[in-house]
């Protein structure tokens, strides 16, 4: 056969291995075409037409064994040369290749100096045998690993298919909280706006300054309440995309705890909570996003409040761990059952059922849009960081608690956790 007349299809996951092929062949007249994998390949292979197909067996998906016999069930490829190209010599792997249809064998790395001859060998006709008693034998092999791995492909689209209804579910019950949580401040500014209006209507007298400032801050109220839902919704969605953007500089944890502290400490009394704050002076100074890093601990620590009942107790300590820092915030709320631990950091997850969903985030158990872990979790990572909770069970009777830890490294330029 001519090389300027031979097409040949390449189908292998691994560039170095493509690039090395297409470009020792393409100099031997070959045309060459490469596919990363096995649909695509399949899907090359209908419209180009080669004359030989080099297959890498251990493919992602769909792999090379499966490939040649889906090759062989289409009229054009029943006859063609599929050689197996492999980094796999086991035992068996051969006579399993070709009892799947292959009609060549070749292992990986290749020989440059003969690569050339071999293909074109197998353009000329060369077939490898396998006996007729192998063939049955492996055939039988090739048949069993194809209902395995049917049927692991059938509980992996059983379990996506779970995750999927799941989703939908949250997603569907985000969308009521989202109503929920905007018909609040919508009511709040209607109903001002409605008041202005009547007492315009009633009264011709001036405005006093009283009146006038009640009114606006009760526009404020709702404004500032959509904003924050806006707010939420943007970040998880920035966190989302990868489009979060650090503005990366020194940060005192002790620095972002006690303002937190300040800003939560009127829920604290209403509700006659007990916040002990271990001394975070001594911790080394990391290098973060101090507004970013500080919208995570707070949803942390207002988590922590949500879910301690009224009395119960709240503590934030931190450690020094080699080069990084780990904040501790424990709580002696109704805790988070096992199964729960890592779902709670999911967008739209939240814990417990959206019936009892209110629009105060202070409340025992109050609402929020069930973003609050998600955004925490989406900093912390963005900060090269972790974020996890320990926690025995959930029992509101008992209140075992639940412990966050936000884990930092103090240089981001050299530290990326992988833990």
């Amino acid at each position: 056969m001519e090389h300027g007349k031979a097409t040949i299809l390449y189908i292998e996951d691994d560039p170095a291995s493509r690039r090395l092929v297409q470009r020792l062949l393409s100099n031997k007249g070959y045309e060459v075409f490469v596919a990363d994998d096995g649909l695509k390949g399949i899907s090359l292979a209908r419209e180009k037409r080669p004359q030989l197909i080099l297959m890498d067996i251990n493919l992602p998906g769909m792999g090379g064994r499966e490939i040649t016999t889906r090759l062989r069930s289409l009229p054009h490829f029943t006859e063609i040369p599929i050689v197996a190209l492999t980094a796999n010599a086991s035992p068996g792997s051969r006579e399993l290749a070709l009892a799947a249809g292959c009609t060549g064998f070749l292992t990986k790395p290749i020989d440059v100096s003969v690569f050339p001859d071999q293909v074109e060998d197998y353009l000329n006709g060369r077939v490898e045998p396998l006996s007729a008693a192998e063939k049955n034998i492996h055939l039988q092999r090739h048949a069993q690993n194809l209902v395995e791995q049917l049927e692991d492909r059938i509980n992996e689209l059983e379990t996506a298919n779970r995750r999927l209804r799941e989703l939908d579910r949250l997603k569907s019950d985000f969308i009521i909280m989202v109503s929920h949580e905007l018909r609040t401040p919508l009511t709040l500014i209607s109903g001002y706006a409605h008041l202005m209006d009547e007492q315009l209507k009633q009264n011709n007298e001036t405005f006093t300054a009283e009146m006038i400032s009640g009114v606006a801050e009760g526009l404020n109220q709702g404004v500032d309440r959509m904003r924050g839902v806006v707010n939420e919704i943007i970040k998880v969605a920035r966190i989302a995309s990868g489009t979060l953007d650090l503005a990366i500089g020194p940060v005192r944890l002790s620095d972002i705890v006690q303002d937190l502290q300040e800003e939560f400490q009127e829920v604290i009394d209403k509700r006659r909570l007990n916040l002990h704050i271990g001394d975070l002076s001594k911790l080394p100074i990391i290098e973060g996003d101090g507004i970013q890093l500080k919208a995570a601990v707070d949803n942390v620590l207002g988590n922590a409040v949500k879910y301690t009942p009224d009395g119960g107790s709240i503590f934030i300590v931190g450690r020094t761990m080699g080069d990084t820092v780990d904040l501790i915030i424990q709580d002696t709320g109704i805790g988070i059952p096992g199964g729960e631990q890592t779902k709670i950091f999911d967008q739209f997850y939240a814990l417990g059922s959206i019936e009892h969903h209110s629009t105060s985030k202070s409340a025992f158990q109050g609402g929020g849009l069930g973003l609050g872990l998600a955004i925490a979790k989406g900093i912390v990572e963005a900060h090269n960081g972790r974020i996890w909770v320990e926690s025995d069970k959930r029992d509101p009777n008992s209140s075992p608690g639940s412990t966050f830890h936000i884990l930092l490294p103090i240089d981001q330029a050299s530290q990326r956790i992988n833990l």
